[in-house]
């Protein structure tokens, strides 16, 4: 009797989001390591007359990453949009299964990139792949999609912190583990080889998972009447609803905005940091860079014990998103001064709740629109993040070539003032949500 209660058990977890989650970024977090040290040891050897060897391996690596970035965030709009739409038709699986395809099949590449010694250039041609598939941004809204469809409107926020705080735990662990895994190797199998062999194993576990065992769940109409109109009991008329529209439009219009300045700002910081730390006077490890994205990933588990203490204490959504943006405006700005190891780590230790703003912009978006295109909705936010990233990864790339020798780290301030510009359409939200709940409580009485 207890084995049959345990195996289903057991069945009953890996139908879950959260085995898959765990695959993928577990995967992810190896093959990030991997891609990043097999480009820093490709590009060691570049020589470049008018600079210096160390500043020609820096602008051979930003340009890779540049171009590679970019094929993935442009050729994955149109096809991360069609899968949102089969999502939202019915084939909530889609959206999770196919982008997880690419995922596969990019890791291979790398693999073969390293067994064969291909050149660099191959993993351009699997970028291109990668992002046919949707990519993440098919994968992550089609997670995004599937919390939200299992929560109410009022829990939806920490439920979405909690899958971000999962992600985040993942991360943690795998890049602990993968500078020392990238450095395992034998006389036949070079360094990065094993790393590579795992990485590609767990993401295809994670297809299989997702493809045959997923269980979807379906929204219920009373949750999606309360996430389209955003109302009390007390306010429900069409009248009401009728006055209130315009301000959900306007207020999505703002919460797009503050998403797409506030990923301007650390996604383009983000896209540097990984060669900032490869460079003197840094110059990590494998190891190192490891640990560099543990640090990254610890922030995942704060920003949720966050999340939890902020509710606890009655913080509404809008200064929680304040917080964690002053939170990573003051850390990014201390990082453009960054000269030792301890510095970096002290920095990024002011990130602490810096993850908060996306997960809980993503659920008032979410709380604007019924279930029935709820997919849509978060997909079309990731494009407004797409368009964000093919402006940052050229922008901030070349502001970093630039100041190499003179201020690298002015990036790193860039990035700060463009956080304190996201912060402004968020107070608007806030005022404006103020008033919508003062007039409702008005009505009410």
């Amino acid at each position: 009797m207890v084995m049959p209660g345990s195996c289903s058990a057991a069945f009953a977890v890996f139908r879950q989001i959260e085995p898959i989650i765990v695959l993928e970024q577990l995967g992810s977090t190896l093959f990030d390591t991997a891609l990043q040290m097999v480009v820093k040891d490709r590009c060691a050897n570049v020589t470049d007359p008018d600079h210096p060897s160390e500043e020609s391996q820096q602008r051979a690596i930003t340009d890779f990453y540049m171009t590679y970035n970019l094929i993935i965030k442009l050729t994955s709009v149109i096809p991360a949009l069609l899968l949102a739409r089969l999502g939202d038709r019915g084939w909530r699986r889609a959206p999770i299964v196919v982008p997880l395809s690419g995922y596969l099949l990019s890791r291979c590449a790398l693999l073969l990139v390293v067994l064969f010694g291909l050149p660099l250039k191959v993993m351009l041609a699997a970028a291109v792949v990668f992002g046919l598939s949707g990519g993440f941004s098919a994968y992550w809204p089609g997670i995004m999609t599937l919390a939200s469809l299992g929560s109410t409107a009022a829990d939806r926020s920490k439920v979405m912190m909690r899958v971000e705080l999962l992600y985040g735990l993942t991360g943690l662990v795998g890049s602990l583990v993968s500078g020392h895994l990238f450095q395992l190797h034998s006389f036949s199998l070079g360094s990065g080889t094993i790393l590579l062999c795992v990485s590609t194993l767990l993401h295809l576990l994670c297809l299989v998972f997702s493809g045959v065992l997923l269980q979807v769940r379906r929204g219920n109409s009373e949750d999606s009447e309360e996430s389209y109109h955003l109302l009390s009991h007390a306010s429900r008329n069409t009248r009401l609803v009728e006055a209130f529209a315009g301000m959900n439009v306007v207020n999505l219009v703002l919460l797009f905005a503050a998403a797409f300045l506030y990923d301007f700002a650390v996604g383009g910081a983000i896209e540097i940091l990984g060669s900032f730390v490869l460079k003197s006077p840094l110059s990590w490890t494998a190891a190192q860079v490891g640990y560099g994205n543990a640090a990254g990933c610890m922030i995942f588990i704060t920003s949720f014990v966050g999340v939890i203490v902020f509710r606890r204490c009655d913080v509404c959504d809008e200064t929680m998103i304040l917080i964690g943006m002053l939170s990573f405006a003051s850390g990014i700005y201390l990082m453009s001064f960054v000269t030792t190891t301890s510095m970096f780590y002290i920095a990024r230790s002011l990130n602490l709740f810096a993850l908060i703003p996306m997960p809980t912009i993503r659920s008032l978006v979410s709380q604007q629109v019924p279930a029935s295109s709820c997919g849509t909705t978060l997909t079309v936010l990731q494009m407004v993040l797409k368009l964000a990233g093919v402006a940052y990864i050229p922008t901030f790339t070349k502001i970093y070539q630039n100041t190499l020798n003179s201020l690298p780290g002015l990036v790193f301030l860039v990035s700060s003032i463009f956080t304190v510009l996201a912060m402004i359409p968020i107070s608007i939200v806030g005022c404006r949500s103020a008033q919508k709940q003062q007039y409702v409580r008005i009505l009410g009485d």
